[in-house]
């Protein structure tokens, strides 16, 4: 719960502390907050059980911590049933992107080779130039020009 609070911090707080309360009435206000705090837990704690038992026997395993969407992700790809393990160990990101460097390499040897007009050093001319349809051909149809 203070996991973020440095040696500083808490010093500092303690010196307002007893600043704002003063060292005779510290010890009661310390007290009614850690009873305060003991109430709280006691409170949620039967309000999880109330719904589990309202859930029924279905729900035995359900864990409140699951409704974190990162820990119900987690639990659920380490789920052992689902067999992801072998396919990510199956899965080689390294020659997947060499077999896709590979495809584009290759297409872009065989498009620069085959269309000449427009392209220059290897260059892929990506301006739109209209095609010019035969004369029997007709002009493809555009649904959302109509």
């Amino acid at each position: 719960m203070f996991n973020d609070i440095g040696p500083l911090e808490l010093v500092t707080l303690i010196v307002l502390a007893v600043l704002v309360f003063g060292p005779d009435k510290l010890p009661k206000v310390i007290q009614d907050v850690t009873r305060t705090i003991r109430k709280i837990r006691e409170f949620s704690e039967s309000a999880k059980n109330d719904i589990r038992e309202e859930l029924g026997p279905e729900f035995k395993d359900f864990e409140f911590e699951d409704l974190n969407p990162k820990t119900f992700i987690r639990k659920q790809l380490d789920n052992e049933d689902l067999g992801l393990k072998e396919i990510r160990n199956g899965f080689d990101l390294k020659k997947e992107m060499a077999e896709v460097t590979d495809a584009v390499h290759s297409r872009d040897s065989d498009s620069s080779s085959s269309s000449s007009t427009g392209s220059s050093g290897g260059r892929i001319d990506m301006t739109k130039q209209p095609e010019t349809p035969a004369r029997d051909d007709r002009p493809p149809f555009d649904a959302d020009a109509t």
